[in-house]
């Protein structure tokens, strides 16, 4: 299996995602500074994987750490804590990640400072297994949800590479398709980064899964020709009313399905779900460098001088989704989390 984020040898080992899909690539940091520049670089990406990477970088940072005492040792941890956070500002599961591992440095005042390491290990540990855990039990309550011979559309990259392994919304997609039940996935390519042709069809090519990569623009097209069944994606953060925030382009998308009568779902682990949100309007979207827009795999497609709005995240309202799969079951609308 796909394993983006792995610990080895004292240092945590990333598939460099920046590299794929013509280069399988490996990064290992030794560092909290290196893990967040990881993630900072799309490096590692994805909300789950960023939460899982996160709470190793503390782990460095613990392991780093020369102070004598525990009082010390938790004001380096906490400033690692915080230069990790910085890193990206929409996905929820970054700072879950980073407050469990606060919650557990702070949790041990007995334990002697060389131990707390050997502690945080453990618990970054869990925090990838529990992620396996629920992405593959996502995947079941998902499956269930696919009719025979669906035709699935897919926006951006929720797999193995997005999580620990497995997945969340490509996790559906390879329950279903183990069952037998999935004749198609559409790969939206999700300009500008290209996450669905650079990552998701790369992990679908490689799991022998039928699909076919469109542009974007084509997506409503596919469906007004009766050729997709359902819509399924993954979310970087789930505002307490159920607004969900993912990938530029997720927000087009279910327009188009709720006009064309298409179920459109949400596959995301309770890590993802803020209930401190009250909605989406509170959730702050990220802002990427204007390059990636002006241009495409570093050949220049527009004017330097054209100015760029580059989100990273756009919004979906909950009244356009049918139901948020998560790793305890479906939830269907009136979405109100707590």
């Amino acid at each position: 299996m796909i394993a983006p984020v792995r610990w080895q040898d004292g240092r945590l080992v990333l598939i460099d995602q920046t590299r794929l899909p013509t280069e399988e690539v490996e990064r290992a940091c030794a560092s909290w500074p290196e893990v967040a520049l990881a993630i900072r670089s799309l490096v590692v990406r994805g909300a789950p994987a960023i939460g899982v990477a996160a709470a190793f970088g503390v782990v460095l940072a613990a392991r780093a750490s020369r102070a004598a005492d525990r009082a010390a040792l938790l004001a380096d941890l906490e400033d690692a804590i915080k230069g990790l956070a910085a890193t990206r500002p929409t996905a929820v599961n970054l700072f879950w990640a980073l407050d469990r591992m606060r919650r557990t440095a702070l949790a041990s005042p007995d334990l002697p400072v060389a131990a707390l390491g050997d502690r945080l290990l453990a618990e970054a540990q869990a925090i990838l297994a529990e992620d396996l855990a629920a992405n593959r039990a996502m995947g079941a309550h998902g499956a269930a949800l696919v009719p025979e011979g669906a035709r699935l559309l897919t926006h951006c990259n929720a797999g193995a590479l997005a999580t620990a392994g497995y997945g969340t919304a490509v996790g559906v997609i390879r329950a279903a398709h183990e069952r037998g039940r999935l004749a198609l996935v559409w790969v939206d390519e999700t300009r500008p980064v290209m996450q669905g042709s650079r990552l998701t069809a790369w992990e679908l090519a490689k799991e022998g899964i039928p699909h076919r990569l469109i542009s974007d623009v084509a997506a409503g097209f596919v469906m007004q020709r009766g050729e997709v069944d359902l819509v399924v994606t993954g979310a970087d953060r789930i505002a307490a009313n159920g607004d969900t925030a993912n990938k530029i382009g997720t927000y087009s998308v279910a327009v188009l399905a709720r006009h064309h009568r298409i179920p459109f779902y949400v596959a995301a682990p309770c890590s993802t779900i803020d209930p401190s949100i009250p909605s989406g309007a509170s959730i702050v979207i990220e802002e990427r460098d204007a390059a990636e827009v002006r241009g495409v795999a570093g050949r220049q497609t527009a004017p330097a001088a054209s100015p760029v709005f580059n989100p990273a995240f756009d919004v979906t309202p909950a009244d356009l989704i049918t139901a948020i799969i998560t790793e305890r079951g479906v939830v269907r609308p009136p979405y109100h989390f707590t």
